[in-house]
């Protein structure tokens, strides 16, 4: 055997993480991916353990979710029977290594005192990059089967221009859409301009009414009631970013707007790619 990893929580890329890591020669651990079908696929090397402290026990590597959480108490982790606390998995973590991704400042306050080397994957500026190119594909996707219009000549609003940002608007712009970019650095609406797609400030967003979809990776409320009551029946919003997400979601709740939250999208739409750039940086 090579290397044991125990793999803990997560969405279905960690699923076929754990598939390739096996068929690879390594001893695979898992816990918390039960909803999955690697029960029913009796992948050899693999051991679906019962308990958490065993998954984490036996093997000397640990493989986390991506985001490793989405409300800073639990572990992310979709396909589990049962919740993960993060502090209980942390007490479990002492001379091990881990590695995870989006890992909250939270959580290496928790293990500051045990052994425990922790890499966060989405610091690694490859894997961010192309875990967002997964992403792009993914939201252009969700845009294909939520609307009924083409995206040539559509008008698109990406509220962001961070990676997430950067890939999406290209790709758009690529399939003949209207792209719109928000920034609020003059050095980010600066190269907004130099692409060629249309700088707007991010606190200033107006005229909503002329555009078709809005998509939203920043995570904290950019439009609140006022400015989405401006916005068409017709418009997508497409919220790409964690909670609470760049909508109102009351107000949008209440004005009867066309919105399609889609998280977690390269664990839902590139799944064995994902896992492939993972599995070769943890490697």
């Amino acid at each position: 055997m090579e290397n044991s990893f125990s793999v803990i929580g997560g969405d279905t890329r960690n699923c076929e993480l754990a598939k390739m890591l096996a068929n690879e020669g390594n001893q695979v651990y898992v816990y918390g991916l039960e909803k999955s079908n690697l029960k029913e696929q009796d992948v050899e090397n693999i051991e679906i353990c019962d308990h958490l402290e065993d998954a984490i026990y036996k093997g000397n590597i640990v493989i986390g979710p991506i985001p490793f959480t989405r409300d800073g108490e639990l572990l992310n982790s979709p396909l589990a029977n049962n919740k993960i606390e993060i502090d209980d998995f942390a007490s479990w973590l002492n001379n091990k290594a881990l590695f995870a991704g989006s890992i909250p400042d939270k959580f290496y306050n928790i293990t500051e005192n045990t052994k425990v080397i922790i890499t966060d994957l989405m610091k690694i500026e490859e894997l961010a990059v192309l875990n967002i190119i997964a992403t792009a594909e993914g939201a252009i996707s969700k845009i294909i089967e939520n609307t009924d219009f083409n995206l040539q000549s559509s008008n698109v609003l990406i509220i962001g221009f961070g990676r997430i940002g950067k890939i999406l608007s290209n790709k758009l712009r690529l399939l003949g859409a209207n792209v719109t970019c928000s920034a609020r650095k003059q050095t980010d609406l600066a190269w907004i301009e130099a692409y060629g797609y249309k700088p707007v400030n991010t606190y200033n967003l107006e005229n909503l009414e002329n555009y078709n979809i809005i998509i939203n990776t920043i995570p904290y409320i950019i439009l609140k009631k006022e400015q989405l009551q401006k916005v068409t029946k017709d418009c997508l919003l497409l919220e790409l970013a964690s909670k609470p997400g760049g909508f109102d979601l009351q107000a949008v709740e209440q004005l009867g707007l066309n919105y399609v939250p889609a998280l977690g999208l390269p664990g839902k739409i590139a799944a064995k790619t994902s896992a492939k750039f993972l599995k070769n940086f943890i490697l």
